[in-house]
């Protein structure tokens, strides 16, 4: 209902969008680092590159999935499976263009942006 976005019961509306070049780059650090894998082992730009129109969670599954990948081949997790995964991959962004679309249109007009 209305009355419950007026001004008073919240302050601002904001809109997150998807991650810039940097922030996917922060993101990747993130999810390595929390494998306990050395972010100095990965080309980070040129993955932040590829993950263009990825959101933060489908970032961190990409990393997911090539470990699942590496362990099953037995070997290391490296850039060149990390980059191939998220080759194989298709965003939300793709798969629901339009309304990723409409949604930045709306929130353009009516929402306050969060970065």
């Amino acid at each position: 209902p209305a009355e419950l976005l007026r001004k008073g019961r919240f302050d601002e509306i904001f809109f997150v969008d998807l991650p810039d070049p940097d922030t996917r780059v922060e993101l990747l650090k993130l999810h390595l680092a929390r494998r306990k894998l050395a972010e100095a082992d990965f080309a980070l730009p040129a993955l932040a590159a590829a993950a263009d129109g990825f959101s933060g969670a489908e970032i961190e599954q990409a990393i997911v999935a090539a470990l699942y990948t590496a362990h099953a081949d037995a070997r290391p997790l490296d850039t060149e499976l990390l980059m191939q995964e998220i080759r194989n991959s298709r965003p939300l962004s793709v798969l629901m263009a339009e309304q990723v679309s409409a949604l930045r249109a709306w929130a353009g007009e009516r929402t306050v942006p969060a970065d």
